[in-house]
This record gives structure tokens, C-alpha cells and sequence, in this order.
């Protein structure tokens, strides 16, 4: 039965890799229609988190609720259910180089919904239209694409199915800031669209603080800090403080140190 809440609820989420404990206890709620930024040091589990989301990783302990609906306990069509509303743009685009663009971004839509090659090419043609590509472009490969291409082809992919919620794993990474900002700047437009949920994973602190309502930081598997966006350059939060500012000495280095 489903109960009125938060769109995304986690409680005390773990996750360890052999004696590496990754996530140690992860609480986070996520209303409807927010986009949270989680920001933390490489290898703190921000994209495990992710993934456990997703059920391409499957947690140790913990809750994932999803309109209320605990997905690690729900039947396995339940949990698909649950997930298939989910879009998600990957670190790296990660584009079938042996698929052209159109059906990249129909991925889904023709392998997952069993939708026709003509009603999935108008959805991706839309949907390219809505990152600023030209129909012309569904029919290259992604090879023949630069990197900021790819990033718009792979949110035209992220949105094709109309998501409920949107995953956005490292969008900026490798890219100049000129078209950083432009793919921030569509994935604004494209979360207030769609009325979606959104989580990001980033560590271009511009790119947060374009695209986050909340962002939240997660540190030695824990979330220590949550603010609004607009906060996070007072926080009062050593570990905030030296990530936000990339200095070399502070707490986050003496805990790699003493790891």
C-alpha cells in the first residue's frame, strides 16, 4: 500500500565491498519535483548510492521507498515498475557506439516498451529537438559526435520516456565551461519541464549550484551536511568548507590519511 510522503526515502542504507564499507548508513528524503546534488570526494559512494537506487547494486541493509513503496522488498514486477520510471543520464554519456543516434536515444522505448520504428524515432527526434539538435542528427554515430554533443544526445535519451524522476551521474565531466553551463542550463529546463525528481552526482561546484535546489555531502558513507543551494558557501561545516573551496589540507585529507 502506498502512504503520502517523499518521492525518494532512504533509511539506513549500507553497502560494502568485501572489508570496504562504502555506504554506512545513508538517510536522505526527496519531495517530489526537488533536485538534490550530492557532492563528496572520489570514492566516498555517491555512485553506488546510485546504483542501489537503480537495483544494479543490491544494498546490505537498509530502506529504498519510492512513493512510499519500499523497493527492496516489493515483487520483482513491482520494483521494475518502480524503476522503469527512473532516467538516467551516465557518466561519460555512455552512448552505443554500434547503435545511430535516434536509436540511442529510443533505447528504451523500442527494447523496453516494444514501441514501432516510427513512433520511436518521432519521440527521439522530439527529444533531440528539446537539447538543441537538429533531426539530421539522429542519423550519425556517436562517434561522429563531440563531447558536449554526446551529453545533449544522452539527456535526449535520459528524458525519452517521460521519467517521473531523473539520475544525473557527472554530466559535466570533460567538458569546457562554455558548454558545462549549456548542459546545466538544459538539465534546468528539462527537470521544470517534466515536473521531475533529480538527483545529481557532481564535482563542478558550478554545476551544483546551477542545478541544485538542496545539495547534500556525503563523506566516509554518511550524508554530514544538507543545505540549500544557496547555503552551502556559509555552511558551517569543515568538510564543506574544504571541499567546496578544493583545498589540499583540512579533514577530508587527515581521514585519507589516517585510512
Amino acid at each position: 500500500m502506498e502512504r503520502a510522503g517523499p518521492k525518494i526515502s532512504i533509511r539506513g542504507l549500507k553497502k560494502s565491498f568485501g572489508a570496504k564499507a562504502v555506504l554506512r548508513g545513508v538517510d536522505l528524503d526527496l519531495d517530489a519535483g526537488t533536485s538534490l546534488v550530492v557532492i563528496g570526494a572520489s570514492g566516498t559512494g555517491k555512485s553506488v548510492l546510485l546504483k542501489c537506487i537503480l537495483g544494479i547494486i543490491t544494498p546490505d541493509a537498509g530502506e529504498i521507498f519510492i512513493d512510499g513503496v519500499n523497493i527492496l522488498k516489493a515483487s520483482a514486477a513491482d520494483r521494475a515498475r518502480r524503476t522503469r520510471q527512473i532516467g538516467m543520464l551516465f557518466q561519460g554519456s555512455a552512448l552505443f557506439d554500434s547503435l545511430r543516434v535516434w536509436e540511442n536515444v529510443a533505447f528504451r522505448l523500442i527494447y523496453g516498451e516494444r514501441k514501432l520504428g516510427a513512433t520511436a524515432r518521432g519521440r527521439a527526434a522530439d527529444c533531440l529537438a528539446k537539447v538543441g539538435l537538429g533531426p539530421e542528427v539522429g542519423d550519425l554515430w556517436p562517434s561522429e559526435l563531440s563531447g558536449g554533443m554526446q551529453k545533449r544526445v544522452a539527456l535526449a535519451r535520459a528524458i525519452a520516456a517521460e521519467p517521473s524522476i531523473l539520475f544525473f551521474d557527472e554530466p559535466t565531466t570533460g567538458l569546457d565551461p562554455i558548454t558545462a553551463d549549456v548542459i546545466n542550463n538544459l538539465i534546468v529546463e528539462r527537470v521544470r519541464e517534466a515536473g521531475a525528481t533529480a538527483i545529481s552526482i557532481t564535482h563542478d561546484m558550478a554545476s551544483a549550484r546551477k542545478i541544485a535546489d538542496d545539495i547534500a555531502m556525503l563523506h566516509e558513507g554518511r550524508i554530514i551536511w544538507r543545505g540549500g543551494a544557496r547555503d552551502i558557501d556559509s555552511a558551517d561545516n569543515p568538510f564543506v568548507d574544504q571541499f567546496v573551496n578544493g583545498r589540499a589540507d583540512g579533514p577530508i585529507k587527515m581521514a585519507l590519511r589516517a585510512s
